[in-house]
Parts: C-alpha cells; sequence; structure tokens
C-alpha cells in the first residue's frame, strides 16, 4: 500500500500533528507545508524534513499530488480554509474545534454533503487511553446507566498557553470554553450517549485582566511555553488584548435526560483532568489522564467515604503525543481517507461540542441565563451517520 500523500497547512502549536503523520513505509507522508508565517514555515520544514513549502494555502488545493489536507491553523480561520478545501476535492482533517460558531460548523458541514468530499474532524482525546477505558467500563455496565458527567479542569499551564496569543481574543476563540473545552465537552457527550440541549454557565477574568501585557505587534517573549512563572500573579508579557474568561463553570441538560457539569479554572499550580460518572449502579473516577494513572470504580454500598475503589483499571500505554493520541488519530483518518466509513470521530458530535461551548459563553456574558442548543439540520445528520454517504 503507497503512502497516504498530506499537505499540512499550519505549523504552530499543534506541529505534533504532523511530526506523527509524518510515517514515511507506514501508511502516511506529509509532502508540502503551508504556513503564512515563514520563521514557522521554516521551523516546521526542519522538523519534518520536508522542502516543498508555500506561503498560500490555495497552492496547496491545485496540486494533483497530494491525497487529503490537514488543517492545523488558528480556529477563526477553519470554515474558510475548510470550505475552500472541500469545494476543491481535497479531504480535510480539521483540528478541533471546528470553528468559533455554530454557524461556522453548519457551513462546514453543509459544504462537505454538498461537494461529497471527506470531512474528519480531529476530536483526538477520543482516542486517548483514558477516555477510551472510561467509556468501555461504562458500555460494559460496570456503573449501571449514566445519569451525571461531572468535570473538573485544572488548566495549571493555562496563563502561558491561552493568555501570552491570540487564544486571549474573543475574536479568535469566541471564549475558552469553546476553545479550551471542545475536548471535553465532546467526551461528556460520548461517555453520556446524549448531546447538550440545554446550557448555562458563569464565568470571569480574575486573575489574567489585571497583568502586564505586550504592545500589539510584539514577539512572544523568549523561553514561551518552556519557562512558566508562578505564583500566577508574576506573570508578563501577556498578549495585548486579553478579553477570555480565565474562570468558567457551566451545567448541561443532555437530550437523554443526563445532567453534566464542567469547570475550567488557568490558574490551578497543576494541570489535569478529572472525570466523575455516577450511573444507576455506581460511579467511576480518573486520576490523572497519563499512561499509568488510575480508574476507579465504586460499585457496591452504601457506605461511608472510601479512597480505594472497588476496582481500578490503569491507563495503558500509547504510542504519539498530545495524550498518546496523535498517531491513532492519523491512523484512522488515513483509513476513512482510503476506505470511508464509521470513525470514532464524528463531525456531527464535533459540532455539537462547539455548540454546548457556544451557547455557554453566550450564557456566561448573559448573566448566566440559560440558552437553547439549535439543532442540526436532520439530513445532515443523517448523511454523516451513513459515513458521508447519500445513500
Amino acid at each position: 500500500m503507497d503512502d497516504l500523500r498530506l499537505g499540512v497547512i499550519g505549523l504552530g502549536l499543534r506541529l505534533s500533528l504532523p511530526l506523527a503523520a509524518h510515517r514515511p513505509g507506514r501508511g502516511t507522508v506529509v509532502a508540502a507545508l503551508c504556513d503564512t508565517d515563514p520563521a514557522a514555515l521554516k521551523r516546521g520544514a526542519e522538523r519534518l524534513g520536508v522542502d516543498d513549502c508555500v506561503r498560500d494555502h490555495r497552492e496547496l488545493l491545485r496540486r494533483t499530488d497530494l491525497d487529503a489536507i490537514l488543517v492545523v491553523t488558528p480556529d477563526d480561520t477553519h470554515e474558510e480554509i475548510a470550505v475552500e478545501c472541500l469545494r476543491a476535492g481535497k479531504p480535510v482533517y480539521l483540528e478541533k474545534p471546528m470553528h468559533i460558531t455554530v454557524e461556522g460548523c453548519d457551513a462546514i458541514l453543509r459544504t462537505a454533503r454538498e461537494t461529497g468530499t471527506r470531512l474528519y474532524v480531529g476530536h483526538n482525546m477520543r482516542h486517548m487511553g483514558v477516555v477510551r477505558q472510561m467509556r468501555e467500563i461504562i458500555e460494559r455496565g460496570d456503573i449501571g446507566v449514566p445519569k451525571t458527567v461531572w468535570v473538573r479542569h485544572f488548566v495549571g499551564y493555562g496563563g502561558d498557553y491561552y493568555f501570552k496569543d491570540w487564544h486571549a481574543e474573543r475574536a479568535r476563540t469566541t471564549g475558552l470554553l469553546l476553545q479550551k473545552a471542545a475536548h471535553d465537552l465532546d467526551v461528556v457527550h460520548w461517555l453520556a450517549g446524549g448531546y447538550t440541549r440545554r446550557v448555562n454557565a458563569f464565568g470571569d477574568l480574575m486573575v489574567h485582566g489585571d497583568l502586564p501585557r505586550r504592545a500589539p505587534g510584539t514577539l512572544r517573549p523568549e523561553g514561551w511555553l518552556r519557562e512558566f512563572e508562578w505564583p500566577p500573579t508574576a506573570r508578563r508579557d501577556l498578549n495585548h488584548l486579553v478579553d477570555v474568561e480565565d474562570v468558567s463553570v457551566m451545567n448541561m441538560r443532555l437530550d437523554n435526560g443526563v445532567i453534566a457539569a464542567y469547570q475550567q479554572c488557568h490558574f490551578t499550580p497543576d494541570y489535569v483532568r478529572n472525570y466523575t460518572v455516577i450511573g444507576t449502579e455506581g460511579r467511576l473516577e480518573n486520576f490523572g489522564d497519563a499512561p499509568g494513572a488510575e480508574i476507579r470504580v465504586w460499585n457496591t454500598g452504601p457506605t461511608g467515604y472510601r479512597a480505594e475503589g472497588d476496582a481500578t483499571h490503569r491507563v495503558p500505554e500509547a504510542d504519539g503525543t498530545h495524550g498518546g493520541s496523535d498517531v491513532a488519530i492519523i491512523e484512522e483518518f488515513a483509513r476513512f481517507v482510503r476506505d470511508g466509513g464509521p470513525t470514532d470521530t464524528s463531525p456531527v458530535a464535533a459540532r455539537m461540542a462547539v455548540a454546548a461551548g457556544y451557547l455557554a459563553t453566550l450564557s456566561l456574558r448573559d448573566g448566566g441565563v440559560p440558552y437553547d442548543v439549535p439543532p442540526l439540520d436532520p439530513e445532515l445528520v443523517a448523511y454523516f451517520e451513513r459515513g458521508q454517504q447519500e445513500n
């Protein structure tokens, strides 16, 4: 089998994905690169050993020697670039979140159907060992039928990852309840077996709103993402504009009756996600998400507090970066481009995660007023449920 030849648009913070995709002789090879930033293009070319580089992504779309495109650009560019790729007949891997608005997501989905071009959205957490193992435990019936899901996200590096560049701007992300939480909201939906129907949220810019910022057009500081200040109030050189929240909490009612909650904080000392799923016959909780971390299950009782569960499961080892999922998600994407068929990721699910985060952000900025998630066109839902086939 010949390697799938990939073009990559965007060589910034998710360079780990094209690095995972560049596997000559093992199914996929990165053949051409594009970035509007010459420095990023040079770094990417050096890391990948690829010298076929362009500044305009449309040049990749006109080429006949590329089988598919990885779109790994900032979130606000996703609709325009994905739509152009799809109209050019190039199968697309689109990094999460799908877009920063519900309307943008729906435009991408409609274009995929209208053109018949394959669309894949990289919700890579569905390939993380901790998430897959939690889903297996739930599907096996160890905690009965899920009824509520709670997620706490301690984003210890958040001040550096999200407040020193474009992530800090509403115009580029909508907010971190969309940009950062889209993964977790998708996992909530996957574990609970439903999509958010109604949401409300509260949040604020509590710490990073008053810290020193760089002037517009100023480069990020030396040591960015390598050196980290502590305590959070010692942070300097933030993005020139900071108007997204650094603390947020949201509540969700899913279409199957499950009630879920998500909490996010960007000035904690540690970085970890904690999931709790409670069903009709027990609960599970993860303690860390790296290989070797524990998932504990309690399904006897009632008792007083017990630190150890009735069963303990270890998160398995995995290949690749980004939680051990990049290699697996590229392999699934390549198989989908070649053969079609069902995938663990879902463009519809990706849209629903964005919709939950988007409406939660509206609620947060409207005093916590509940918002209903707009339904997706049933014909689009059916098209993607058929594996992107008309009949």
